[in-house]
């Protein structure tokens, strides 16, 4: 009928990407989703990743992580580079074959919020000693996705991200 069709007519479809956040960190913009998460670029980070020079045979890569950011942070995903005694990027290689450098991520990375300006030593259970390349004599990381707790600090509110700080070929000290 005229109705139905001037019903569905008038519904506004789907869309495939939510609208801006007004909150998302300065220089940032974007819905702040997950898969559309409020975009940094260039060399902006919410978090600071130093390798301690330790590596545990049980736990893997020991790192000095720091919140930057203006809120607390629940989720990371963290891009992990390894590097030789002059400075070449080692590639990593597992079961899906050799790659540049190592992601992983979760909702309890940090086993809990990561307060403002909080820091700590932390190992990540996706980064075992059987990942770091023969011949690694650094290691450096970048938290390129982090997600915002909500005012329960249960569940991530909103996530930042920043493609910029992991490319596939990055040199030692990473993105200046």
């Amino acid at each position: 009928s005229a109705a139905t069709a001037a019903t569905t007519s008038t519904t506004p479809a789907p869309t495939a990407s939510a609208a801006p956040r007004s909150d998302c960190p300065k220089d940032s913009s974007g819905p702040g989703t997950l898969d559309q998460p409020c975009a940094g670029s260039g060399k902006a980070r919410m978090m600071d990743v130093k390798w301690t020079g330790k590596i545990d045979d049980e736990k893997g890569p020991f790192f000095a992580v720091t919140n930057s950011a203006p809120s607390p942070i629940l989720y990371g995903k963290i891009a992990v580079y390894f590097y030789d005694k002059a400075g070449k990027q080692l590639e990593v290689k597992n079961e899906a074959g050799a790659k540049p450098y190592l992601v992983c991520s979760g909702a309890n990375l940090f086993s809990g919020p990561m307060k403002v300006k909080e820091k700590a030593t932390l190992t990540f259970s996706c980064v075992k000693k059987s990942d770091v390349p023969e011949g690694t004599a650094a290691i450096e990381g970048e938290m390129i996705t982090v997600g915002f707790a909500d005012a329960s600090e249960k569940k991530s509110e909103f996530f930042w991200g920043n493609k910029d700080l992991a490319p596939d070929a990055r040199p030692k000290g990473g993105v200046k």
